[in-house]
């Protein structure tokens, strides 16, 4: 039997960034409960705004040409979705706030395939916001109907150079029960 997978998606421009570092250990402490991953990076990959064209109303399909409907069908074969966003200026990225709504409108306006998956977000700041971008990045899970765990605090981490948010002890212990919570509860509702 084929185990359930979890996609987790990085909001940074930078393929090595904070937000991709602390998603790959998710990803670890998933992979140790026994679940499959896969950690996609928005870097490089532009995605564009809803145009609100309606297109997509029972086709499925978005009808925009970039990577959208390649992430939205893996999205869509997944039993969890994990995001992450570094703070810019108080707010999450822009290009995976496109991704999300979207991708939002894509299941809202066909067959609700985000309904009942498990995840939620992750923010990653220098100094201030996070706790802005958790809320702003909350909203898409719960208009989705998706299940979001708890840890020991939300889910945020603080550096600037890459790799230096793997150093806030606080904030990696939380990630982590985190990825915890959000495997358990795929495997017990498997």
């Amino acid at each position: 039997m084929k185990p359930e997978k979890v996609l987790l998606i990085s909001g940074s421009p930078r393929k090595d960034g904070n937000t991709a570092l602390v998603l790959e250990r998710c990803a670890d402490r998933l992979e140790e409960l026994g679940l499959e991953t896969e950690v996609i990076g928005l870097a490089g990959r532009p995605v564009a705004s809803c145009v609100a064209c309606y297109k997509c109303l029972g086709s499925g399909i978005c009808s925009l040409d970039d990577d959208l409907n390649e992430i939205a069908g893996k999205i869509r074969a997944a039993r969890g979705l994990i995001v992450g966003s570094p703070v810019y200026f108080g707010t999450a990225r822009g290009d995976l706030l496109n991704l999300l709504q979207r991708v939002g409108m894509l299941s809202y306006n066909n067959d609700k395939f985000l309904s009942w998956k498990v995840g939620g977000p992750v923010a990653v700041n220098r100094r201030g916001g996070a706790t802005s971008v958790i809320q702003e990045l909350l909203m898409f899970f719960f208009i989705n109907e998706m299940i979001v765990p708890g840890s020991t605090y939300w889910n945020i981490l603080y550096g600037k150079k890459p790799g230096e948010a793997l150093q806030d002890g606080e904030g990696m212990t939380t990630l982590l029960r985190f990825a915890e919570n959000v495997g358990k509860i795929i495997l017990r509702l498997k």
